[in-house]
């Protein structure tokens, strides 16, 4: 077994790696490398797209590795192998992203990324820290999780789901704000799991043991 982070210079790649690493080796999962080829995303059991900064940056860095966007489109949407986007790695499978500018998302799962607006204008942006996970529909990945758990988040913009069931998790933050979202074999955090303690390393575990 195979699990690919996808590198495309936009990433904690160091966490994210170290945390995937340590829990392939408790549940048995296999391998984890990182790496910016389309050839090693092509014959990946699973695959991990991390993202850090703005959505079109990120967007523009990733379509700028030759073949990434082909291979990733083949392996999770044709060959249906099971993807996680973390951040905006996780943003990035909305149709469009309005950060500065609207730019076109990997369009799996239909939705906007939006600014986050809290009901509270004290409340301030960007949403950073620890908050406390609602969840709101069950998936294998979540389970052993509950709404209570703590996650770690720093964004300013939020994934709004043009399908409810698609939105698995939420935050209040002066209002809801996406957490997790899935649909098939495809699920993306907002939230970073390698930074997010007991909680994150679980759903990183069952990521790996993951065989929908």
């Amino acid at each position: 077994m195979l699990t690919v982070i996808v590198d495309y210079e936009s990433g904690n790649l160091h966490s994210a790696h170290k945390a995937f690493e340590r829990m392939a080796l408790e549940t048995a999962a296999g391998d984890v490398i990182v790496s910016a080829h389309a050839e090693d995303v092509a014959r990946a059991d699973r695959i991990v797209l991390p993202g850090d900064g703005a959505f079109p940056a990120c967007r523009a860095a990733l379509g700028a590795v030759p073949g990434m966007v082909e291979a990733l489109e083949e392996a999770v949407i044709r060959r249906a192998r099971p993807f996680l986007g973390i951040c905006v790695g996780m943003q990035m499978l909305a149709t469009t992203g309005h950060e500065y500018t609207d730019t076109r998302g990997l369009g799996w799962i239909d939705g906007d990324v939006v600014p986050i607006r809290p009901a509270d204008p004290s409340m301030k942006v960007p949403h950073m820290g620890w908050n406390d996970m609602v969840i709101d529909q069950p998936h294998p990945v979540l389970e052993g999780l509950q709404t209570g758990d703590h996650a770690y988040f720093v964004h300013s913009y939020h994934f709004r789901t043009a399908d409810p069931t698609h939105l698995l998790a939420h935050v209040d933050y002066g209002g809801p704000i996406t957490a997790i979202v899935g649909r098939d074999t495809i699920l993306g955090t907002q939230f970073h799991p390698e930074k997010s303690q007991a909680a994150g390393l679980r759903l990183i575990a069952n990521f790996l043991r993951w065989k929908p």
